[in-house]
């Protein structure tokens, strides 16, 4: 007869996983919840961290996710500032960097991802990266007046620091390799229409330009970067923002398929009976995008999490785990301008502008192939574009998508 496990382990205290944490006590699950976390804070939204609080204008308090109360009322353990180290599947533990190894019946992993560095990246004063509070923090205190700053990646969190940076009075440039900036998320075409905000707001958008070395100052503290070819940009401030890796180096030696993420069936599962992944470091088969994808995106966090528990506790009661093939979302937040993206860019879909005009700032944008609907994005126009995240998820047409345009009116 299936019955609970007597411990759950979730190796990760941020979103996805408070999120499973909150969702095993809402399926009546009443057996120890053990959270394990690598930093000191109780969970925090991540967000902001690139906005408001980079801003000053929020403080650390703000973007707490839950009450202390509402912590509390979870009836788990929470083990912050430790580190997993290792993974055994056979008897079923995990071992923590103090030493100290934690049993379950049931594991939740997630971990999340570590900020990339570049080769050679030195460690002098200076040169931030931002995926953390205290990594906020620490960038902000630099962020003043008239300050040359060089962000490296023109990515979302790149050019999220760049507007905020640009907002508080520093000379902003940043330098991107790739052909066009917010090419990952958006596609080329679409990533040049939406970043010409930064250089009509005074930022140095500079795209295929490589970064051959820093350039140090005085007392060990950066002083700017040499592109490829010699010239160098003077820097009092480097913000290196390249992407992030998920991460599993923990997980290693632990049997589990490690590519890019840990590996996972439809339903989350890693492999290994009673053991699912969610967030960053999840990479599973999303039937709706009919390919295997790895997620980095506030949205995805909350509701994988909240999946992956279920799926463990339905196995277990000798119920039928759900595949977990939601559509992605993601937004940004930069120079008053909200961005908003449904789905996934490929690169080889056809987009049309549906409504608004990119000189307003405002407007949506299709992407569809095969005579579907593939991706949807809204710049400033929340309302019109949140509907096709439904039609995404029913694998519209691209005339059911017209049809929905038709309805916007004038």
């Amino acid at each position: 007869m299936s019955s609970d496990p007597e411990q759950i382990v979730i190796v990760g205290a941020s979103l996805a996983g408070l999120r499973a944490a909150e969702t095993l006590r809402q399926e009546k699950f009443t057996g120890r919840i053990v959270v394990i976390g690598d930093e000191p804070n109780p969970p925090y939204d991540r967000p902001p961290l690139s906005k408001k609080v980079l801003a000053g204008e929020w403080e650390p308090d703000r973007i707490r996710l839950r009450k202390p109360e509402d912590l509390e009322a979870l009836g788990a353990e929470w083990v912050l500032g430790a580190v997993a180290v290792r993974l055994d599947t056979a008897k079923r533990e995990v071992e923590l960097a103090s030493g100290r190894t934690v049993e379950f019946d049931g594991l939740i992993i997630a971990t999340g991802g570590h900020v990339r560095r570049l080769p050679n990246q030195p460690d002098w004063r200076g040169i931030h990266v931002l995926r953390g509070l205290d990594d906020s923090l620490s960038l902000r205190s630099e962020l003043l007046p008239e300050r040359r700053v060089v962000v490296i990646g023109a990515g979302f969190i790149g050019l999220e620091v760049a507007a905020t940076a640009r907002q508080l009075g520093c000379r902003v440039t940043v330098l991107e390799g790739a052909e066009a900036p917010l090419m990952r998320g958006l596609g080329v075409e679409m990533g040049r229409l939406v970043a010409r905000i930064h250089p009509e707001n005074g930022v140095d958008l500079r795209c295929e330009v490589k970064v051959a070395r820093f350039v140090e100052g005085e007392s060990r503290r950066v002083a700017g970067v040499e592109l490829e070819g010699g010239e160098i940009v003077p820097a009092d401030v480097v913000v290196v923002g390249v992407g992030v890796s998920p991460a599993t180096e923990w997980l290693n030696d632990s049997g589990l398929t490690i590519r890019d993420g840990v590996v996972c069936d439809a339903t989350l599962c890693a492999g290994v009976p009673g053991i699912y992944a969610a967030g960053d470091v999840a990479r599973w088969p999303n039937e709706l995008l009919e390919q295997e994808v790895r997620v980095e995106h506030w949205t995805n966090a909350s509701e994988q999490g909240a999946a992956a528990a279920r799926n463990l506790l339905a196995v277990a009661r000798g119920a039928t785990p759900k595949a977990y093939a939601e559509v992605p979302f993601f937004w940004s937040d930069q120079f008053g301008v909200r961005i908003q993206f449904l789905g996934r860019a490929q690169g080889d879909e056809e987009i049309e502008i549906v409504a608004g005009s990119p000189d307003e700032k405002s407007f949506v944008a299709l992407y569809h192939r095969d005579g579907r609907l593939r991706a949807a994005l809204g710049v400033s126009r929340p309302k019109q574009l949140m509907p096709f995240r439904k039609l995404l998820a029913e694998r519209a047409t691209w005339e059911q998508a017209l049809e929905l345009v038709a309805s916007f009116g004038s």
